[in-house]
């Protein structure tokens, strides 16, 4: 387990350590590789992005194995923040006031806590189809030890790669938004690691709150 965000002399709280950062970034490049590559297999009129990423034949062999880097990242997260990314009472409110967050009308949002529950629908949404992208993508990989009494498999698997593939680009759209958009600062929290106190106690008060006490406790 990643140890616990703190906060810093310099007035500023740790957000992600340096292994929470490694990791999210491990899942991350792993994913933007297999999104373009996915995407090059898709269309035709997006094969030229194979090409640019060395060719057709790189490309194929390549994005399997990206997949099981992917969903390593992915389980390692769950690791880490498994249980931060369980629903509380308090996710209810905020879901209910879901409009005042998409206007970003962050006054008349609930307080939330190191995660909000959008935040936790992202990571459970990209750990669901993670696991349904290996267990598909290792039939559409390795057919050849599928029986022939299970092809129904294999027609399954053409199925599901596809669909949770672009729940998962729709998923990757919405966090990308969130990050640099409904919390400015978010993104720069995930390769510096540390944000402000003011930006902590903006976006996510229950927390910041939280660390402020435990700080006392230990003084």
């Amino acid at each position: 387990m990643s140890p616990e965000p703190y906060l810093l002399p310099n007035g500023r709280v740790l957000r992600y350590s340096f292994h929470e950062r490694l990791v999210h970034w491990l899942a991350a490049i792993s994913y933007l590789y297999l999104l373009l590559t996915g995407l090059a297999f898709w269309s035709p009129w997006l094969f030229w992005i194979a090409i640019v990423l060395g060719g057709a034949t790189i490309s194929r062999e390549l994005h399997p194995w990206a997949g099981v880097v992917f969903v390593i990242g992915v389980l390692l997260m769950y690791r880490m923040w498994g249980k931060q990314m369980k629903e509380t009472p308090a996710d209810k409110e905020w879901w209910a006031a879901i409009g005042h967050y998409i206007r970003n009308e962050d006054d008349k949002m609930p307080s939330a806590d190191r995660f909000n529950p959008g935040q936790k629908l992202l990571f459970w949404g990209f750990l669901v189809n993670g696991i349904l992208l290996l267990l598909s993508g290792l039939i559409l990989w390795l057919p050849q030890y599928i029986p022939w009494g299970l092809r129904f498999l294999r027609l399954t698997a053409v199925l599901v790669h596809p669909i949770c593939a672009l729940l998962t680009i729709a998923l990757f759209i919405v966090h990308v938004y969130m990050g640099t958009a409904m919390e400015r600062g978010a993104f720069a929290s995930v390769i510096r690691g540390d944000v402000s106190r003011a930006w902590a106690d903006h976006h996510h008060h229950t927390w910041y709150q939280q660390l402020v006490r435990e700080s006392s406790v230990k003084k």
